[in-house]
């Protein structure tokens, strides 16, 4: 009797160990389809973000294209309003100019007849000179009454001598 137990013994570690390679393979499967439902899971779930992320992006794209439009035409008028004034104010400006210059300045008739007077006050200026007008007048003394350089050296003239020569210059 002792020896059949052993035998029992070992046929029970056997089939012991046979369990457990059965529960082992069946532990192994089971992961294994787990693994493959979660890489199927994993797929549906980043198709589904993908697809919901992608509609999202499409609808926040055609409102930002059209945020974009509106804000470039926005950005036109804006740019075309301070041009058209400051065409406008340059124009003004320049007519004001114009104006101020032609209230200022002589007409052609009136710069001829300058132009004449001078001509003659030139040649008055001219014979003068010729004369010995050209003469060093100043303003001497307190009051600053008008005086002349005369020449010591030449002769007086008058009654009384009291007419002297002007010195030239």
């Amino acid at each position: 009797m002792s020896e059949v137990e052993p035998l029992s013994e070992t046929l029970r570690v056997g089939l012991l160990f046979e369990a457990a390679q059965a529960q082992q393979r069946l532990g192994a499967e089971a992961i294994e389809a787990l693994r493959e439902h979660l890489r199927t899971l994993d797929a549906l779930v980043r198709a589904e973000v993908s697809s919901a992320a992608r509609e999202s992006l499409e609808g926040l794209s055609a409102e930002a294209q059209q945020t974009a439009a509106a804000l470039r035409r926005a950005r036109r008028a804006a740019q075309v309003r301070p041009i058209v004034w400051s065409i406008a104010a340059c124009i003004l400006s320049a007519a004001i100019a114009l104006a101020v210059v032609r209230a200022l300045l002589p007409s052609t008739g009136q710069i001829a007849a300058l132009r004449s007077r001078r001509a003659l006050f030139s040649a008055d200026i001219k014979r003068l000179r010729e004369y010995g007008g050209a003469v060093d007048l100043r303003r001497c003394g307190q009051r600053g009454r008008l005086c002349v350089r005369v020449d010591r050296s030449g002769p007086a003239y008058g009654a009384h001598g009291n007419f002297l020569l002007v010195k030239a210059p």
